[in-house]
């Protein structure tokens, strides 16, 4: 039995892929608020959805209950599915959902099943990953693909041969990409002192997709978000020396520093012993007390 199902089969004009999914890899919201984003410019049409009860664990990610005067009355429901949008004069689909638990090779292959069936003809996953950069910069934005051509404005890939853990959006590029569809990822560098969501990420995400797929995309609200929030990240720095310290040893990396990327382990150990010398503790200068 199919873990989807395509409820629009209407034709489609150079439709392109665009996957993120919840989870691994979505450091700050990045990837999904971007997503979010660019489905919500079209009238969210939904093409084709997934079976979410064949795929996820409810107990890890419970769908939400409203209880009214002590009434149950409605439980929402965690969905997976693709809508469509119009940029220009090709079609967007956009996949997001929560990242499943089950069924990743199942999974992998169907979306590719699926692509194929809806004539999709090239892909962009998109990704967040925690790194060393300042919020004060533009976000780097790295690309992965077999057929890719960075810009000059690219960092670099930390190394020539990495090992890290695989995610369900890492299977949809390759898939694609094995069915010969022109499949890239790109992955936002999210500050790892920023806890919650940091849509700086996000826009650049929207920027950069949309120039790789030759799309205009409407970003003047994320532009502002992003500036507010920049103002607000500003505003704790400026009332924590020890945040302001930290802040300016960031800084002083190269933007495009090979050290730029960090695994979890290293980030926390470099935090660790940075705030062991200037402020005698182990907290995140950028939380409260």
């Amino acid at each position: 039995m199919s873990l989807y199902r395509i409820t629009a089969e209407e034709a489609l004009h150079a439709p392109a892929l665009i996957t993120a999914l919840d989870g691994w890899v979505d450091a700050g919201d990045a990837a999904t608020t971007a997503a979010e984003r660019i489905a919500a410019l079209g009238d969210g049409e939904v093409v084709a959805e997934f079976d979410v009860d064949a795929v996820l664990d409810y107990r890890a990610r419970r769908p939400l209950l409203d209880v009214v005067q002590g009434r149950l009355e409605q439980i929402t429901w965690l969905s997976l599915n693709v809508r469509r949008v119009k940029a220009d004069q090709r079609d967007l689909l956009v996949l997001t959902g929560p990242e499943p638990d089950y069924k990743w090779k199942e999974f992998g292959r169907e979306v590719a099943e699926m692509a194929l069936r809806l004539g999709v003809v090239e892909s962009v996953c998109l990704g967040g990953i925690p790194a060393m950069v300042p919020h004060t910069r533009v976000t780097p934005v790295m690309m992965t693909g077999k057929d890719r051509t960075p810009t000059d404005t690219d960092p670099p890939l930390p190394a020539e041969f990495l090992r890290v853990p695989a995610s369900a959006v890492n299977l949809v590029e390759i898939g694609l990409a094995e069915h010969g569809i022109p499949s890239v990822g790109f992955w936002a560098h999210v500050p790892h002192y920023v806890a919650g969501p940091y849509v700086g990420a996000a826009l650049a995400l929207v920027e950069r997709a949309a120039s790789h797929l030759g799309v205009t995309l409407s970003v003047q609200s994320l532009a502002q978000e992003a500036l507010e929030e920049r103002a607000r990240l500003d505003s704790v720095v400026a009332e924590r020396p020890d945040a302001q310290a930290y802040l300016e040893k960031l800084e002083e990396m190269p933007p495009q520093s090979e050290g730029a990327i960090a695994g979890a382990e290293n980030i926390a150990a470099e935090v660790e012993r940075f705030l062991r010398e200037t402020t005698g503790d182990d907290r995140n200068p950028f939380e409260g007390p």
